[in-house]
């Protein structure tokens, strides 16, 4: 044989495809490029990562405040993993609807699930539904954007609003309501919900929490910009720090700075002169809403709150106990900010207590051996807990086990190629480039008004940009 026909033979050779595994992750937030930039630093494999909207990113870009764009820099870590050669981003592809997770299983040799917690908890109680109680969760969405949460109905015309809650997205609310516009302006917040902000009249914000000072969930970090916002003054009630002073010494160091910084604030003289522009942010411990109280046409008008005292002698120990007691406060907005919750995109998905079923994160089930191992990573498998950082951790660590489980043999199916007919019959399949061209008609957009971006929030017009 010629050295010439050898030549063509090799490059023919080479040329035809490697059978590796084929590994599909269902949701393109953070979780999901975590365990793909794991996955293919560690292993020979195709990625190919699903997601319901035409964009990626999930909470990065429809979660985090807009005046926190430096959380926002990990996308660059997560487009680099997107542009690599064994990588396939397909978005507008809906789980249990346009495509199912038997379906998935058949044609992958590994499926993991990382679609988050998309529904917000709800306290179950009197007047729950009434007008201007809103889910803290639809407000970040509508601010950020989301295409579910545009059309929010919310009305900022009162005086005194209520968050129930204190953790981070408490904050996040908080923050948003009392930041001055001419900064929001320059964030990357929709235009529309910058136009009802402007217009709000809520002066009086209450911070709500059923526990004490030393159980808040928010971070040292969202607080210090809350008590360094212009023209707000935070009004903290002294008997809810009670005994404090003899306990923070002996508390772990992140609670320890986070409890000083709260009875600095509560110590010292704010010198923020009252006037007509100033806002109070006003933390209130001990309570827990038992009613939304409302007038005769549903609009609210207040909360009844359950007075709450702690019982044991070791505070982390201590549990939180109702009285008899109640206090009534009365505001024409309230946010319920108890948590997320995830949603059964599957009828196949085994769920409790809100979480799909696992161990590790691994699905355990009866399935045949031809279906691919089933995985969760994220806060579908383990609750909505932790920062950025923690997802990164538990992605990581499940990714490795993927890893582990596909070298000890992996069947290389076709995956994305044997569905793909089937899925482009229901939706139209955004990919990478199509994400693209969404992505600079954004920017092009804010850079007419001054903002680093204007986000598109229908998905009609984002299939139709990508197209």
């Amino acid at each position: 044989m010629s050295y010439k026909i050898l030549k063509t033979v090799m490059r023919t050779y080479s040329s035809c495809p490697k059978k590796v595994p084929q590994v599909c992750i269902v949701g393109a937030g953070p979780a999901g490029f975590y365990a793909a930039m794991h996955l293919t630093k560690n292993m020979e494999c195709n990625v190919d990562i699903m997601e319901k909207l035409p964009v990626p990113f999930g909470l990065i870009r429809y979660g985090v405040a807009p005046d926190h764009p430096e959380v926002k820099n990990v996308i660059n870590q997560f487009t680099k993993v997107a542009l690599q050669p064994n990588v396939n981003f397909y978005g507008n592809i809906t789980l249990g609807k346009d495509v199912g997770l038997h379906q998935l299983r058949q044609h992958y040799d590994a499926v993991l699930l990382t679609y988050g917690a998309e529904e917000d908890k709800i306290l179950g109680i009197e007047n729950e539904d009434a007008n201007n109680v809103i889910a803290a969760r639809n407000f970040v969405g509508w601010y950020n954007g989301l295409p579910s949460d545009k059309d929010l109905k919310i009305d900022l015309s009162c005086n005194t609003a209520a968050i129930l809650g204190q953790g981070n997205v408490a904050l996040d609310v908080a923050r948003i309501l009392f930041t001055p516009i001419d900064e929001l302006k320059k964030t990357d917040i929709t235009e529309h919900a910058l136009q009802a902000l402007a217009e709000s009249k809520v002066k009086e914000l209450l911070l709500i929490g059923r526990r004490g000072p030393l159980q808040v969930a928010f971070t040292i970090k969202e607080l210090r910009e809350q008590l360094k916002l212009k023209n707000c003054k935070t009004v903290w009630r002294e008997l809810d720090f009670h005994n404090i002073d003899n306990i923070v010494q002996d508390l772990p160091r992140p609670r320890k700075r986070l409890t000083e910084l709260m009875l600095k604030s509560l110590n010292e003289k704010q010198t923020v002169a009252d006037s007509h522009d100033l806002k109070y942010f006003k933390p209130m411990f001990f309570r827990s809403p038992n009613k939304f109280l409302v007038n005769d046409q549903k609009q609210l008008i207040g909360l009844e709150l359950t007075c709450n005292k702690l019982v044991g002698d070791k505070w982390e120990n201590q549990k939180c106990v109702a009285t008899e007691a109640t206090e009534n406060v009365y505001c024409g907005l309230a946010f319920r900010s108890i948590g997320y919750k995830s949603i059964k995109a599957d009828n196949d998905l085994v769920f409790k207590n809100g979480l799909v079923v696992n161990n590790k994160g691994c699905v355990v089930d009866n399935s045949p051996k031809d279906l691919a191992k089933l995985y969760v990573a994220g806060w579908l498998g383990t609750g909505p807990v932790g920062v950025i950082l923690h997802t990164m951790g538990n992605a990581f660590q499940v990714a490795k086990t993927i890893c582990e489980d596909l070298n000890s043999g992996a069947q290389c199916k076709n995956g994305f190629e044997s569905i793909k007919n089937e899925i482009q019959s229901k939706t139209v399949i955004i990919d990478w480039k199509g994400w693209e061209k969404i992505d600079k008609y954004e920017v092009d957009q804010g850079k007419k008004i001054g903002k680093p971006r204007e986000k598109v929030c229908s998905i009609e017009k984002m299939v139709e940009i990508a197209c």
